[in-house]
């Protein structure tokens, strides 16, 4: 049996990150978060913004089972049952008016930033946004000392992770369609990117 889990980290940011998603996101329509995780983050943005439809996605098993439970426990009616989605792979055949996810990038290779632009834009509606949380590089360079020691706890851990450069992740939106609207840099040396889908 799985066990639900806790993040500290999306306890400290959760109210950060709503503080931008109330800003950027439609005022009713449907939002899938990936990586989903423990579900503090979406079960958050879900009381908050009780108009929007989440739909939170995990391709962990040990993580998408309690997050099943919690879900059902905490009784919000937008919020669904989370489904098994890795951006690696086929996406769901849906339609959504925006994607959240928040601390992946830099936990996973690189392809796992071309996955995550190539099919938001495959789901996303005309005008659909998409936001991205997490530590980034600007112009090559690290923002702090601390993110360059964490980069290089991450690439010790895997040589492919590693803290991702904000302009060569924005190349990539563009050329999936993706227009970068925002870059707002956030507490604890992380920003937030939003995008939008131009056509």
């Amino acid at each position: 049996m799985f066990e639900a889990k806790f993040s500290p980290a999306a306890e400290r940011n959760k109210e950060v990150i709503l503080s931008v998603l109330r800003d950027v996101l439609p005022r009713s329509g449907d939002v899938l978060e990936i990586a989903s995780g423990t579900g503090q983050h979406i079960l958050h943005f879900a009381k908050a913004l009780p108009n929007l439809r989440w739909l939170p996605s995990e391709p962990d098993e040990s993580y998408r089972v309690p997050l099943h439970n919690i879900i059902e426990q905490a009784g919000l009616s937008n919020v669904a049952d989370p489904t098994d989605l890795d951006v690696l792979e086929a996406w769901p055949d849906i339609t959504v008016n925006a994607v959240i996810v928040a601390n992946l990038l830099h936990i996973s290779p690189f392809a796992t930033v071309q996955g995550l632009l190539a099919g938001a834009a495959r789901v996303l509606v005309p005008g659909g946004i998409l936001h991205i949380y997490g530590p980034f590089k600007a112009a090559g360079e690290f923002t702090s000392p601390s993110n360059e020691a964490f980069d290089a706890s991450l690439r010790a851990r895997n040589e492919l992770w590693g803290i991702r450069d904000l302009e060569e992740v924005t190349l990539v939106a563009i050329e999936q369609g993706l227009q970068c609207i925002s870059i707002k840099p956030m507490p604890a040396n992380n920003f937030s990117l939003v995008y939008k889908k131009t056509s």
